[in-house]
């Protein structure tokens, strides 16, 4: 969704960014995992279908996607990349398009280290609120 494009959300636990081409390497790998496609109720795809995938969610109008990345791995050392903070991902469908406050939340801690920890349910609160019209903050304001 290009709604959220240029958009970061910085919670205590979680920061979550817009999901880009930056994130599929890590994001596919995570994919590979028989565990998360029975999850997930998902097919493994190729790399190149993964970053179709990432393109058409970015253009979809009525499904907003983040990647949920570890908040004290990201803020430890300006040099680290989104990438080696990545803990999951979280999606806003709107079921409604006429209605946009009726939708659906997903979120998925696919790394292992990252679960237990409270990063889904700060995911779940942070996507209510930014669907609920909260505060946003424009990426590189950080």
């Amino acid at each position: 969704m290009r709604l959220n494009e240029n958009v970061l959300l910085l919670g205590k636990k979680v920061v979550l960014v817009p999901y880009t081409s930056e994130h599929v390497p890590r994001y596919h790998e995570w994919m590979k995992s028989e565990e998360l496609q029975r999850l997930t109720a998902s097919e493994p795809l190729t790399l190149e279908q993964e970053y179709s995938m990432q393109q058409s969610w970015l253009e979809d109008a009525d499904k907003c996607t983040f990647i949920v990345l570890d908040a004290e791995k990201w803020q430890a050392q300006p040099s680290t990349t989104e990438e080696s903070c990545m803990a999951g991902d979280v999606n806003l469908f709107l079921t409604n398009v006429g209605d946009p406050s009726l939708g659906e939340i997903e979120v998925m801690i696919a790394e292992p280290s990252c679960r237990g920890k409270g990063f889904g349910t700060e995911s779940v609160l942070m996507m209510m609120s930014y669907g609920g019209g909260e505060q946003r903050l424009p990426r590189g304001d950080t």
